[in-house]
């Protein structure tokens, strides 16, 4: 048996050095879009002044909670000004945003197709368990093989890692639709599609939007292990600390990233509560317009 070896690392070996001879130019492509899109936010995120992030982000939290959240938000984003963390603050900020945003356009349309067809499902669900229980650090090791060093490696690694819920949840929350209303949908001559967008979609949300927060918090768990491959933000910061020793920066990279979890966490999980705020603004917005035309023809 000591003499029995598989060399199942020479395969994969193997296999990512034709990827690259032969597929150069998609990696090539992902790089630039990737780069582009956190660049852009980056820079966006940098370049306003901390005040203007500040209000807006606790404006988010008033709207879509209270005014308590508006003001720890204020308060805590202040407070990592004052730690100097500002900047890698954003960096990761970007980084988890649009980490987020790629995994869940994936996520969603997966968990719809693993919801409708049971094939697919058992085929997609032991993926999502390798991808799962796979050890964090091992994503960085293809990524950086594909991607070199850079911020690139950590948002596709990040990407790969937060995707599992998205999908699971999607697939929970439109199979757990009762099965009258989908029915009685049916009985009034209801397409799929539209019985997916009308009916299971929107009794899904909660369910959905749960996913979404988990993938945001893996996103940001991911974010900062990014920084061992060389991407901008705290989780750099957490690495040179972690290589020099340096408490006080550690401490501070932490607090940063805690602040920043707590923020996104009350916020997706508003999201998935305040199913009418949208629908109100709207309305809102509507009923001032029509009172201003009511007036305008009076006048």
């Amino acid at each position: 048996m000591e003499n029995i070896r598989i060399p199942v690392g020479i395969w994969v070996d193997t296999v990512f050095d034709w990827l690259k001879d032969n597929v150069a130019w998609f990696f090539d492509f992902i790089t630039f879009l990737f780069t582009f899109l956190i660049d852009t936010l980056t820079n966006v995120l940098v370049d306003l002044h901390p005040l203007v992030i500040m209000v807006l982000l606790a404006l988010i939290g008033w709207a879509l909670r209270s005014w308590q959240m508006a003001l720890g938000t204020f308060i805590t984003l202040f407070f990592i000004v004052t730690m100097d963390q500002w900047v890698p603050s954003m960096q990761t900020l970007a980084l988890v945003i649009i980490a987020a945003i790629i995994a869940v356009i994936i996520a969603i349309p997966v968990g719809i197709l693993a919801a409708r067809n049971d094939t697919a499902s058992a085929l997609i669900r032991p993926v999502l368990d390798f991808m799962q229980t796979m050890p964090a650090f091992v994503y960085l090791i293809p990524a950086v093989t594909f991607f070199s060093i850079g911020v690139v490696p950590g948002l596709v690694s990040t990407v790969i890692f937060a995707l599992p819920p998205g999908v699971r949840f999607t697939e929970l929350g439109i199979r757990g639709v009762d099965s009258e209303t989908v029915e009685a949908g049916q009985s009034f001559g209801a397409t799929p599609g539209q019985i997916l967008r009308g009916v299971q979609l929107p009794l899904a949300t909660p369910t959905i939007m749960a996913g979404i927060n988990q993938v945001i918090m893996l996103a940001l768990a991911m974010a900062v292990i990014a920084g061992f491959v060389g991407a901008d933000g705290l989780g750099k910061n957490v690495v040179e600390a972690v290589a020099s020793q340096n408490l006080p920066l550690g401490v501070e990279s932490g607090l940063g990233v805690v602040i920043i979890a707590v923020y996104l966490d009350r916020v997706t999980a508003a999201l998935g509560t305040a199913k009418d705020f949208p629908n109100s603004l709207i309305a809102t917005f509507r009923g001032r317009s029509a009172k201003k035309k009511a007036t305008a023809a009076q006048a």
